[in-house]
């Protein structure tokens, strides 16, 4: 039995884990930053923000980030909020966390003779993110919320129904990302509202008109997928769009949190 399990909140209400992406700068950490009393944990090649607490050590492996978890658990401290920054930079750590479990030399093999080829590295590794959730779960019994901060790739999508095209997705191996949105309360989408405008151009000495693209101040978290990006909620009663501005952040957002989180009380 591990610490996680022994660990048991008294709390009706358990504040959620949810997963932050977006593109550059957009203010992803700056978002995280403002949910209540932060500990941000500095993941080895992020830069930490201004103004939230930080632990001694930068996170460099797998069990220093569960060690760093289970300080978190057992100790008397007053965070609110666990930040993880980023989940993709956690990502490598857990391959080399499973591979040296199992004596793998690498977690994704060309080799077909490998323990690894055809992506069983990746299924290997199911044990080690079992271990995060696990954890991240015992935190949030705890009275914590657990904000996963990822950084943002844009990849072609095979829709069936209609031609491929490409989107903004977390940037994480698929079958990681499947289970960061299995166990969380909400994968949210910031960018910065784009909107489409007629200019005139040259063309064969003649002056056509062609849409172009602008991209404006107003930045929007996104709560629900669309076709250029993937999002989701179990947020009750969440809007697809929510407005982010500066300092306000954790206050829209907490709107939604806090009835989810009283609806699933209840309801236990």
């Amino acid at each position: 039995m591990s610490v996680f399990d022994r660990l048991k909140s008294s709390k009706r209400v358990n504040p959620p884990a949810i997963a932050i992406y977006g593109t550059p700068g957009v203010g992803k950490t700056s978002l995280a930053a403002e949910f209540p009393n932060p500990v941000y944990l500095f993941v080895e090649g992020e830069e930490p923000p201004d103004g939230v607490e930080l632990p001694s050590d930068q996170i460099t492996s797998f069990a220093g980030l569960l060690d760093t978890f289970a300080d978190l658990l057992e100790q008397e401290h007053e965070f609110q909020t666990v930040i993880i920054d980023s989940l993709d930079k956690v990502e490598p750590m857990v391959w080399a966390a499973t591979c040296a479990r199992n004596g793998w030399d690498v977690i994704d093999s060309n080799d077909k003779g490998s323990p690894t080829s055809f992506g069983k590295g990746y299924l290997g590794a199911d044990v080690e993110w079992g271990e995060y959730f696990e954890a991240v779960g015992a935190l949030t019994r705890a009275g914590m919320y657990v904000v996963q901060i990822l950084h943002s790739e844009t990849k072609n999508f095979n829709d069936p129904l209609v031609d491929s095209y490409d989107r903004y997705r977390p940037k994480l191996q698929k079958r990681a990302l499947d289970l960061v949105i299995e166990n969380c309360k909400a994968l949210l989408f910031i960018n910065r509202r784009t909107s489409v405008k007629q200019v005139e151009a040259a063309f064969g000495g003649k002056k056509t008109s062609k849409p172009e693209g602008m991209s404006g101040s107003e930045r929007i978290i996104h709560t629900d997928e669309r076709a250029g990006f993937l999002a989701k909620n179990r947020f009750k009663g969440a809007p697809a769009q929510i407005p982010y501005k500066a300092g306000q952040g954790f206050a829209e957002l907490s709107k939604y949190l806090m009835t989810t989180a009283t609806a699933a009380s209840e309801a236990a």
